[in-house]
């Protein structure tokens, strides 16, 4: 049952961002509201179901973190594309490793300020 309730609550989610990415112009913007807003959002709310509110928060914040993080690889990945003549594949891995760096620290501030 729970299988089926992630189904039609994702797919649900996931249709409403992809109608809100047609309305959306500059068109180029339009895939910001692809995957991860609605995964997200589907999972937070399938996570309040299941483990409660509190639980949820947690994750939530996780998810703010990671995606401050992401933003940083987004910066990172640019620079070096727009400057250097790297692989955009080497420039890639470089920003994964920046994204994780970035990612973990938030997670190891958010439990110290936490505990």
């Amino acid at each position: 049952m729970d299988l089926l309730w992630r189904f039609l609550l994702g797919g649900a989610v996931v249709s409403a961002f992809a109608l809100l990415g047609d309305v959306v112009r500059p068109r180029r913007l339009a895939g910001i509201f692809g995957g991860a807003p609605s995964v997200a959002l589907a999972t937070l709310a399938l996570t309040i179901g299941t483990s409660g509110v509190t639980f949820a928060a947690l994750e939530a914040r996780s998810m703010v973190l990671s995606s401050l993080a992401f933003v940083l690889y987004v910066c990172f990945a640019r620079r070096l594309l727009a400057t250097a003549r790297w692989s955009p594949v080497l420039v890639s891995l470089a920003g994964l490793a920046v994204w994780a760096v970035a990612a973990l620290a938030a997670g190891l501030l958010l439990q110290h300020l936490t505990t």
